[in-house]
């Protein structure tokens, strides 16, 4: 422990030196925003967040309902009484309500699935029955399907390599899938991509639930009866309303028929609990799993094929609903056409208190504080727009359409979103747009955790240094799961997502049981961690409101995108020698069978060689970046004029902005960032330099030296722009 005390008391030490200097501010105005910053500061109060989890948390609010639409249309009234001009922006949406789940065991015994979760003593709102949405996944499609049952661990890639090696297809068959190991809908996307018909997805208790700990009502974890509902929709393709992609859910659009939709599953799939599991995995035969597919259940694991069979049946009200997303405006005294925007959702799939309400109230409570601020004179430079979307849940569906509605706008106007979505006890997470990492670090530093006293950064570089990492504060890259993804991968517009959490694990996400009772027991109790995620993204969004220069720093970039391009040059030299390897391995077989027919070897084909990518180009263009970068970096922009100033602020509104190609991804063209994107096997992890990645992880040759073209020209262009910036500033 001793190097990281030290670390830390280096790290105290360099803050105290620099602590009246702000990136992007004049030494005057940083005296000034530091004074506004603790006035900020000063006006936050968990009560709120305590009284509002608890107006917002109190009935089942998915997108449609009626609580919904009040939760809404309260928010609005807030904010317009601390002074912003707030509106509500209605959507149109497919939204798909479960009418019928069957799941039973027909063979060798017979097993009917319970699919309903139990209240719990000291819990109220577990027990209000019909209330309560059914556990199901939106966006599966209707279907009755029989057949033989398979255990695929957890449904990825690997996974089905392991199946093929063990000669087990699931062709025509109905999987079942543990949750965990990537996000739910990339399960049922790969199994209609190997045969399967149908698809089954529940919670292991070794991962999620008594295996972690004890289970709800006694500790925070999943009970057996405990289901995580949540989109398969397949937002890798595109997120937002499955039937009118690219462009917004308007009252009057014109709409794709519902069978054309792509990001509709294949096949049927259902959730369900690990009570209603084990009879299903038990009655399994076949190969014994692997040691890291056994779970938490007292059986013995098996693959099969069969002899289990089941019978899986679902059908669906669909239809339009309404999104309703709170859009609130506080003008900006100086540059009312730059905005810094700041969102969290507000559906939920039950009462959500912790996901998305421990996040919603902590927005609400930054916007008071900053309206009061305004209300006293001290106005932001720059328009703050608030914003509480609607229908994430289902897919981004409230934010995808709103970005797709005002596209050109924002892109024209948009400085950075910020964004949140729950939020609980323990260590400070941040990713986005790597320009913005020197300012957030800053801000970091600024922050005192409410458990340990130090800054939530150096609490975040302990952990780090606990778990094997270095002493830097780094942002990671934002694949997606929330509402930045129309941000950043399609507009182009520079993004953050942050929250904390680490210390508050429970079984709660997506289930009955993520209510108020359980978020005081088991979260964030005193809501001290909730004050802390306002403090910190309200200081955010007011350094980008307030900064003399937008905070952009692009050293940090450089040296990260270029790090991402060594791994892929890495991986590709590691594929290569493995072919090389594999193929020596079975011509030496050859040979000895060829010399002794009498012994026996496995059998073996060679594999394709890996051909020489030409990386080149990447690695050229990202030196002339580096450059025109130093360039940049080096300008003392105190001493621009008023103008300049002026100038160069709407110039880096657009940095982000270089870094998209409208032909977007290859067939995903919707994911237009070049840098960042969820990968179309992982869901919400990301893929960083997607192009060019994902075709070599595919062996797709051909396609990768056209990823490398593609990505080259992003370079080129940024490099561009770059240079007419430092010409614009000289």
């Amino acid at each position: 422990m001793k190097p990281i005390l030290t670390s830390l008391f280096l790290l105290s030490f360099y803050l105290g030196l620099s602590q009246n200097t702000i990136i992007g501010f004049s030494p005057e105005n940083a005296t000034k925003e530091l004074e506004l910053e603790k006035s900020f500061e000063e006006k936050l109060s968990a009560t709120n967040l305590d009284k509002w989890m608890q107006q917002m948390a109190a009935e089942p609010h998915w997108v449609g309902t009626e609580y919904g639409e009040k939760n809404a249309k309260w928010i609005q009234g807030l904010f317009k009484s601390w002074g912003y001009d707030a509106k509500i922006e209605t959507y149109d949406i497919l939204f798909p309500y479960p009418t019928e789940r069957v799941l039973e065991l027909t063979g060798p015994t017979s097993y009917k699935a319970k699919l309903t979760a139990v209240p719990v003593e000291g819990d109220p709102y577990t027990a209000q029955g019909e209330a309560l949405l059914p556990s199901y996944n939106a966006f599966s499609i209707d279907g009755d399907v029989e057949a033989e049952l398979v255990f695929v661990n957890y449904g990825i890639p690997k996974d089905y390599e392991e199946l093929e090696k063990l000669g087990i297809s699931v062709e025509g068959k109905i999987v079942i899938a543990k949750y965990q190991g990537s996000w739910r809908g990339i399960k049922p996307k790969l199994a209609a991509e190997k045969g399967a018909i149908g698809c089954i997805i529940y919670s292991d208790p070794e991962d999620d639930g008594y295996g972690q700990g004890d289970v709800y009502p006694k500790g925070a974890y999943k009970n057996k009866t405990g289901v995580q509902r949540g989109s398969v929709m397949d937002m890798p393709t595109y997120p937002g309303d499955v039937l009118t992609p690219g462009y917004g859910a308007t009252k009057d659009v014109k709409r794709l028929d519902r069978k054309d939709a792509p990001t509709i599953t294949k096949i049927p799939v259902l959730p369900i609990s690990y009570e209603d599991a084990q009879p299903l995995l038990e009655a399994l035969e076949g190969t014994v799993a692997p040691e890291s597919w056994r779970g938490g259940l007292p059986i013995t694991y098996h693959i099969g094929p069969g002899p289990a069979k089941v019978h899986l049946k679902l059908a669906f009200d669909w239809k339009l609903v309404p999104a309703h997303n709170v859009i609130a405006t506080l003008k900006g005294s100086e540059f009312p056409d730059q905005w810094v925007m700041r969102g969290n959702h507000h559906d939920a799939w039950v009462h959500g208190a912790n996901d998305p309400v421990s996040g919603m109230v902590a927005l609400m409570e930054e916007a008071r504080a900053v309206g009061e601020l305004a209300k006293k004179g001290q106005k932001p430079k720059r328009t703050i727009v608030y914003c509480a979307w609607d229908a994430e849940e289902p897919g981004l569906i409230g934010s995808t359409e709103w970005v797709e509605d005002h596209q050109k706008e924002l892109q024209e106007k948009v400085v950075a979103y910020i964004n949140t979505d729950g939020n609980a006890r323990g260590f400070l997470g941040v990713g986005g747009s790597h320009s913005l990492q020197a300012m957030v670090g800053e801000v970091a530093g600024t922050i005192t955790d409410p458990q340990t006293q130090v800054s939530v950064k150096e609490r975040r570089i302990a952990a780090n240094m606990v778990n094997g990492g270095d002493d830097s504060f780094d942002l990671y890259a934002l694949g997606s799961g929330s509402d930045y993804t129309p941000f950043l991968q399609h507009a182009g517009i520079a993004a953050l997502n942050l929250g904390f959490g680490g210390e508050s694990g429970g079984g709660e996400y997506h289930t009955i049981y993520d209510t108020y009772p359980h978020y005081k027991r088991f979260k964030d109790p005193e809501f001290a961690y909730g004050v802390a995620l306002a403090n910190t993204a309200g200081l955010i969004t007011l350094r980008l409101a307030n900064a003399d220069i937008i905070p952009l720093n692009f050293d940090q970039w450089h040296s990260t995108v270029s790090g991402y391009l060594d791994e892929i040059i890495k991986e590709t030299e590691s594929m290569r020698k493995e072919v090389k390897l594999h193929n020596k391995l079975v011509d030496q077989n050859a040979y000895q069978l060829a010399a002794d027919p009498t012994k026996e070897y496995k059998k073996a084909v060679k594999k394709d060689i890996v051909p020489f990518i030409d990386f080149s180009p990447l690695q050229n263009e990202l030196v002339a970046l580096k450059e025109s970068i130093d360039t940049f970096q080096g300008f003392d922009t105190s001493k621009l004029s008023k103008e300049k100033k002026e100038e160069l602020n709407e110039k880096l509104m657009q940095a982000e902005r270089m870094l998209i190609s409208e032909k977007g991804l290859p067939r995903r063209p919707w994911f237009k960032h070049q840098i960042y994107a969820p990968g179309f096997y992982t869901g919400y992890g990301v893929k960083t330099l997607p192009g060019v990645r994902e075709a070599i992880e595919q062996k797709n040759w051909k396609e990768a030296q056209e990823q490398i073209k593609v990505l080259t020209a992003t370079f080129s262009n940024f490099n561009n722009y770059l240079q007419d910036l430092n010409k614009s500033i000289q």
